[in-house]
């Protein structure tokens, strides 16, 4: 599910579950174990997050969520913030290394990585939450503005569009494209370069580059958890679940 390689300090972290490795309980819980598990290994300087094949993460698996239901999503929903806010507050340096579609959560994934590398070719990145019909996670969203130019970020959350490597680098989405066959070398290297890094001096400074996100994260999670929770189990959202499946599918 999760394939990990640790070489000279770079632990490389593959998602590997199923075709497209859609985000679920099983998929969830194995990621917070490794960012957990990578955060307290000595042994680790710095991290890669990528996939297998020509996907990164296809996202949320919706089809769990209707067949679950209000259940499913009560347990997945606080499971899916909550590896968000671990990743993001790692303090070790973590590189993205997209090597295909990164969709909705697997979008996300790919965000709050301190780097962010894409291959080029037909893979696809962007947000599509709001059009599949559910709220994002609060620790989503602060990703987001975190991460993305502001200029940007409320066309992408709110047309929902999903963008080519070339595109997701001029929304500001990702900080490089590359050739495929070179993407996990030029992932190792900058790996290598911010583990030289003394890891006292980066773990402070990260800190306080996203310290102010994770206040917010916090704060609105005590706002707007519950809110959230109930739209992720409400019929309408269901139907509207349904109806984007429907139409993804004859595209």
């Amino acid at each position: 599910m999760i394939e990990r390689e640790l070489n000279n300090g770079v632990l490389t972290l593959r998602m590997a579950h199923g075709k497209a490795s859609a985000m679920d309980i099983e998929l969830l819980a194995a990621l917070q174990q490794a960012f957990t598990e990578a955060e307290e290994d000595e042994a680790v300087a710095a991290v890669i997050l990528t996939g297998k094949d020509s996907i990164f993460s296809a996202g949320v698996d919706l089809k769990r969520i209707l067949d679950g239901g209000e259940a499913y999503a009560k347990e997945f929903v606080p499971l899916l913030d909550q590896v968000f806010e671990t990743q993001f507050a790692m303090t070790k340096p973590m590189i993205a290394a997209v090597n295909g579609h990164a969709i909705a959560g697997g979008c996300i994934l790919a965000l709050a990585c301190d780097i962010k590398l894409m291959a080029n070719g037909r893979g696809r990145m962007g947000i599509p939450e709001l059009k599949v019909g559910v709220p994002f996670p609060v620790s989503a969203l602060e990703i987001l503005r975190f991460t993305i130019p502001k200029s940007a970020l409320q066309a992408l959350l709110y047309e929902a569009e999903t963008h080519s490597p070339e595109g997701a680098y001029g929304e500001g989405m990702i900080d490089e494209v590359l050739e495929p066959e070179d993407l996990m070398q030029r992932a190792v290297e900058l790996a290598e370069e911010l583990a030289a890094i003394p890891a006292e001096s980066f773990r402070i400074s990260k800190q306080m580059l996203r310290g102010e996100s994770m206040v917010l994260i916090h704060k609105n999670r005590k706002l707007f958890a519950d809110q959230i929770l109930e739209r992720w189990s409400h019929d309408a959202t269901y139907a509207h679940i349904r109806d984007y499946l429907a139409a993804t599918l004859k595209k």
